[in-house]
């Protein structure tokens, strides 16, 4: 069936309010997992120490250097790291999987320097990695200056910015089989998850736990319930397991999946048709419903175009188009 591009959107009724959720941290906010798009947020754009949320981007720019596949050798600089540990030895042959795990669910801050050693050849070599490939990613109130988290003033980024760091790192499968793992078992022992939130019964999937005196209390949590997903970070929160609930909660009841674009083909121009191969679904508040707009992006010559989602005039998603002239 052929559609036009103008396609009303499902309205939606709320008949219930509920209280916004206080959070006693310094800076937080919650995305949309699938677009990345703030939903909630406060001094999310401060630029703060992360602690242990480093590790989030290790692990990303560690498996997409180095798969998951390898073994590591330990150095004597990584077996002798300073703060959360998982105990490597010097000269030990570790599988790189067992280190990754050691990475996200321990925050082992040797396992962190092992793999930075091993894919970058040295931990600077493994830095400058992070940093461009957070600048490629668009996290430009971010800058990494060790692999760990441990405190250094350079050593920043934002609420907003680590929460597109979990969305990065959940886009990819393993990382996010390995961040969700309540329980890690190996040859002789096994490790718990940290984060209490993914070991517990509930919504919270992934994630990651950091803390060092500066940081404070860190965290980072992605949510999932009746197909939505959303991330929330937290920076120097003492009460951080409790406001992520909240704010889950408070999200997960504020906004609606609506499919605002149906599979098919629509007439974009006069002799070009544009076909969506799936659905096109966003996250809306009620108030937001009337603000969406739409529009089809299209090259000149061959090639896919794309339909944009629009909020007050601000993209939230998009989509491949098929571009058909006739």
């Amino acid at each position: 069936m052929r559609k036009r591009i103008s396609a009303m959107l499902a309205v939606f009724l709320f008949v219930c309010v509920f209280p916004s959720a206080a959070s006693a941290a310094q800076a937080y906010a919650v995305i949309d997992a699938e677009s990345g798009r703030l939903l909630k947020g406060a001094n999310e754009d401060a630029r703060l120490p992360i602690a242990s949320l480093t590790k989030i981007w290790t692990a990303l720019t560690y498996i997409d250097a180095a798969g998951t596949e390898g073994t590591v050798t330990v150095s004597e600089n990584a077996s002798n790291q300073e703060g959360s540990s998982i105990y490597l030895r010097t000269g030990e042959e570790v599988p790189a999987e067992k280190l990754l795990y050691g990475l996200m669910l321990r925050s082992g801050n040797d396992a962190a320097t092992a793999l930075a050693e091993d894919a970058g050849g040295s931990v600077e070599g493994f830095v400058d990695m992070m940093n461009e490939k957070a600048q490629l990613a668009g996290l430009d109130n971010t800058e990494f200056t060790n692999p760990s988290g441990l405190h250094d003033d350079r050593h920043l980024s934002t609420a907003y910015d680590t929460a597109l760091m979990l969305k990065y790192a959940m886009d990819n499968s393993r990382l996010k089989e390995i961040s969700s793992a309540p329980l890690y078992k190996y040859e002789d022992g096994g490790w718990q998850n940290k984060h209490r939130l993914v070991r517990a019964e509930g919504d919270a999937v992934a994630g990651k736990t950091g803390f060092t005196k500066t940081a404070g209390r860190t965290l980072a949590t992605l949510f999932e319930k009746d197909g939505k997903r959303v991330i929330v970070v937290t920076l120097n929160d003492g009460d951080d397991w409790n406001t992520h609930r909240d704010l889950s909660g408070e999200v997960f009841r504020t906004y609606k999946k609506v499919i605002v674009a149906e599979e098919g083909t629509y007439q974009i121009l006069p002799g070009i048709l544009g076909e969506l191969e799936e659905p096109l679904a966003v996250l809306l508040s009620e108030k937001e419903m009337e603000g969406v707009s739409h529009a089809a992006i299209i090259p000149r010559g061959a090639g896919d175009g794309i339909w944009q989602v629009r909020l007050d005039g601000v993209p939230i998603a998009t989509a491949k188009l098929k571009i058909t002239r006739r």
